[in-house]
C-alpha cells in the first residue's frame, strides 16, 4: 500500500509521528556486513529535531534500536528491523487540527482518501516517517562505500532567493556540517540562517533547494526502460515530505542550450577509461550511470504548518480560520539534507544489487 520502496534492497517504513515509535524493516541486505546502531545513529542525529534555533524545537534523541537481522555486529541476510521510540510528543498541540484542515498539508487529502486520519502531528504524513528511510540509508551508504567507495554528499544550495556557490565535485561533508543550515558556502550560510530566523519569528516558513552529489558511482546502474536510474532517483526524492521538484545534471537550464552545447563529449583518460569532458547529463545517460558524478537537485516548498492565521475549513465543511500551534520547522531544508542522501543511497544500492544479479552472474560486469 505504498509503504515499501526498492526491489532487491527493499525497505518498509512504519509508525506515526505521535505513536509509540517509528522505524523500518530492511529486506535484501547482503549478509556479513558489519553494522551497528552507532553507524546508523550518525545520520539520525543529522536528521533529528531540536538541532538549532532554525529547526523545530521538538526534543527527540531519535535513539535507534536494531531489533533483528544483526548478530555479533554483522548482518545475517535476514530482515533488519530498526526502531526509534517517540519520547517528546505533545498531542494536545493538535487538538484544534482534529477538525480544522491545515492549508497545503495532507490533512484534507488523507481524510478524503481514508475517511479517517491521525491528526496528532499528521501521523504518517509527518516528516517523522523519514526516520526509517534515513536509518536504512545509513546501511545502504555503508554497502556502497565498502563495495565501490561511493560517496554521497547533500547540502543546502538555496533558501528562497539566497543561493550558495558550491562545486559539487569537491565539496566535503565537513564543509556541509560546519554550520546549522548545512550550506558549505559559509558566507551565504550566515545570510540563510539570519533569514530563516526572521521567518521563524514572523511565524512563517520558507523553502529552497537541496543539491546532492554521488561520487565514484559504478557504470551500468539503471534498468531501462521503466526503471531508468534517474527515474528511480526522481521517485525516491519526490516521495519525501514537502518535495516539489527534481532536476538532474543541467536540469531545466539545459532546455536553453543547443545539442552541440549540451552534449557531453567523450575522451579516454590516463587509465584507459571512457570519460566525458563535461557532465551536463548529471552522471546518467540512457537511464544508466556512466561513471561520472551523479548530481541532482530537489526543490522543497515552505513548511505547510505555520503560526500565522489563515483561512481554512473544517471536516464538517464549515469555513473558519487556523493559526497552527505546535513545534514545526520554519524551513525543512537543513534537516532534509540527510533525507535526500538516504533516498539516493537506497536507489544506488538497490541498482548495484540488480546489476550484479543480472550482469554479474555470467561475468559481464566483472
Amino acid at each position: 500500500m505504498g509503504n515499501s520502496f526498492g526491489h532487491l534492497f527493499r525497505i518498509t517504513t512504519f509508525g506515526e509521528s505521535h505513536g509509540g515509535g517509528v522505524g523500518v524493516v530492511i529486506d535484501g541486505c547482503p549478509p556479513r556486513l558489519e553494522i551497528s546502531e552507532a553507524d546508523i545513529q550518525i545520520d539520525l542525529d543529522r536528521r533529528r529535531p531540536g538541532q538549532s534555533k532554525i529547526t523545530t524545537p521538538r526534543r527527540e534523541t531519535d535513539t535507534c534500536e536494531i531489533i533483528s537481522g544483526v548478530f555479533e555486529g554483522k548482518t545475517l541476510g535476514t530482515p533488519i528491523a530498526v526502531l526509534v521510540r517517540n519520547k517528546d510528543a505533545r498531542s494536545q498541540d493538535y487538538d484544534e487540527m482534529a477538525v480544522k484542515f491545515r492549508p497545503s498539508h495532507a490533512d484534507a487529502t488523507y481524510e478524503a482518501k481514508y475517511g479517517i486520519r491521525n491528526w496528532q502531528g499528521g501521523g504518517r504524513s509527518s516528516a517523522r516517517e523519514t526516520i526509517g528511510r534515513v536509518a536504512a540509508g545509513a546501511i545502504a551508504k555503508k554497502i556502497l562505500k565498502q563495495v565501490a567507495n561511493v560517496e554521497i554528499i547533500g547540502y543546502v544550495k538555496r533558501i528562497k532567493d539566497i543561493e550558495g556557490i558550491i562545486d559539487p565535485n569537491v565539496v566535503t561533508l565537513e564543509q556541509v556540517e560546519s554550520n546549522i543550515v548545512r550550506c558549505p558556502d559559509s558566507e551565504t550560510a550566515e545570510k540563510m540562517i539570519d533569514f530563516i530566523d526572521k521567518i521563524r519569528r514572523d511565524k512563517d516558513s520558507i523553502g529552497g533547494i537541496v543539491e546532492c552529489v554521488a561520487r565514484n558511482v559504478p557504470r551500468g546502474l539503471g534498468e531501462p526502460v521503466f526503471d531508468k536510474l534517474e527515474a528511480d532517483l526522481a521517485k525516491a526524492v519526490m516521495s519525501l515530505p514537502a518535495s516539489k521538484g527534481f532536476e538532474i545534471g543541467s536540469g531545466f537550464d539545459g532546455t536553453l542550450l543547443t545539442g552541440s552545447e549540451h552534449n557531453d563529449e567523450f575522451y579516454i583518460d590516463d587509465n584507459g577509461e571512457i570519460r566525458t569532458t563535461t557532465n551536463r547529463s548529471g552522471g546518467i545517460q540512457g537511464g544508466i550511470s556512466n561513471g561520472e558524478n551523479i548530481i541532482i537537485r530537489v526543490a522543497f516548498k515552505p513548511t505547510a504548518t505555520i503560526g500565522k492565521e489563515q483561512k481554512t475549513v473544517t471536516s464538517d465543511k464549515e469555513e473558519t480560520t487556523l493559526a497552527a500551534k505546535g513545534r514545526h520547522d520554519p524551513c525543512v531544508l537543513p534537516r532534509a539534507v540527510p533525507m535526500v542522501e538516504a533516498m539516493i543511497a537506497l536507489v544506488l544500492c538497490d541498482h548495484l544489487l540488480r546489476l550484479q544479479g543480472q550482469c554479474g552472474v555470467l561475468g559481464v560486469n566483472d
